[in-house]
């Protein structure tokens, strides 16, 4: 059983804590489904002022909406379009302080402020995005990008088995 933790240290200490906790919770389970479903639902519950965080799995020439928290999103996003197909193109974070200044933004939840989409890479092939948004413009910064990098590597681990 899951509980949830009381995070009190510094960001980073925080962080390793949440990474420890994906790691313990997709021990021992196969489905990719339920890893990306429990992944969304521990990074929700850690982070503080977000609005949306889900994935976005890569599949032909698109990226599918995949399990997520937060409002309804778009389903379907191009490869190079917006942050999340963006992502995916260039194979790099992406860290927009302002949704509002980046060209050809999606806005599937106009309340979104600013976004980190972090590409998910499985045996060598795009897998898909970790896509977090905020209602705050800078919410996110180098620390977070790090650490959800991390987190991310954690979840491919548990892709690949």
């Amino acid at each position: 059983m899951f509980e949830t933790a009381a995070y009190s240290g510094s960001r980073e200490k925080d962080y390793e804590l949440l990474i420890k906790q994906l790691d313990a919770l997709l021990t021992g389970e196969e489905d990719e489904i339920s890893h990306l479903a429990n992944a969304s639902a521990l990074l929700n519950q850690f982070l503080d002022n977000v609005n949306w965080v889900g994935f976005y799995l890569h599949k032909g020439e698109e990226l599918i909406l995949g399990p997520f928290q937060g409002l309804p999103a778009c389903v379907r996003i191009k490869i190079g379009k917006g942050v999340c197909g963006t992502a995916v193109a260039e194979n790099k974070t992406q860290l927009v302080e302002d949704v509002n200044q980046f060209p050809g933004h999606i806005a599937c939840d106009a309340a979104s402020q600013s976004e980190i989409v972090v590409p998910i890479i499985v045996n060598g092939k795009s897998y898909g995005v970790l896509d977090i948004d905020s209602p705050s413009k800078a919410r996110f910064d180098e620390t977070d990008k790090e650490y959800l990098e991390k987190f991310v590597a954690v979840l491919v681990k548990h892709l690949q088995n």
